[in-house]
């Protein structure tokens, strides 16, 4: 399975999300605990316009798809579970979630269903709205989250200021000799992983310290901060 998320935001002193950090599409495999291949993108982008991602996540997906094969994609948009393909402005308006949520989804749904029908023509694959129920969409999350993490250490050393990243909910980072592990801290999903290589060696240009998030139960930050 295929499946793609943005994830992790800057955050800025009163704890609020300025910009999301990363975009992945990754190739999910059984047993569906990680991913077996991903592409990973740094894009800094206002939270105000995050629905707009969804596009892009979708455009990654395609990318992917170059280059493994999958039975299905699942997009992070919860729906349902319903084809992309078949999504309509009636049947949007018909579903149960909120005027906010169904006003972003009008927004971008002639991209992402003319992205979906190419994706359809070239694989013969669905592309399915399934969302945070979706087991690959959530190892999606926590691997942008984790290349979230090295993507915001290069730009704390670049910068030489100190960051603030608000992760993913309910998981907790792991420094590794040669990168970063995201591990989920859900119930039942103690062995779903996202991981991120070090291929830079940033992680011996910082110092980071971990603690809960004080406006956002279950979920987690990091401070990171130039090493002198």
């Amino acid at each position: 399975m295929v499946a793609a998320d943005s994830g992790a935001a800057i955050l800025n002193d009163r704890f609020e999300p300025l910009e999301i950090v990363a975009a992945v599409a990754t190739l999910v495999e059984p047993p569906y605990r990680e991913a077996s291949l991903c592409l990973a993108e740094p894009i800094f982008a206002s939270v105000e316009k995050g629905y707009l991602l969804v596009v892009h996540e979708l455009e990654l997906c395609q990318k992917l798809l170059k280059e493994a094969k999958a039975d299905v994609v699942h997009l992070d948009v919860s729906l349902g579970g319903i084809s992309i393909e078949e999504l309509s402005v009636v049947g949007i308006s018909k579903l149960r979630v909120s005027s906010k949520a169904r006003g972003q989804v009008l927004k971008i749904l002639p991209k992402i269903r003319k992205i979906a029908a190419d994706i359809k023509r070239v694989y013969g694959i669905e592309v399915l709205a399934l969302g945070k129920e979706s087991v690959p969409v959530r190892v999606a999350e926590l691997t942008s989250g984790a290349h979230a993490i090295l993507y915001s250490m290069e730009k704390a050393v670049k910068e030489n200021t100190k960051l603030r990243l608000g992760l993913p909910v309910k998981c907790q980072p792991k420094f590794l000799d040669d990168g970063v592990a995201l591990e989920s801290l859900i119930p039942a999903e103690q062995d779903v992983v996202g991981y991120a290589k070090d291929d830079k060696g940033i992680l011996r240009k910082v110092q980071t310290s971990e603690m809960l998030n004080p406006c956002a139960r279950g979920f987690r930050l990091l401070e990171i901060t130039p090493s002198l």
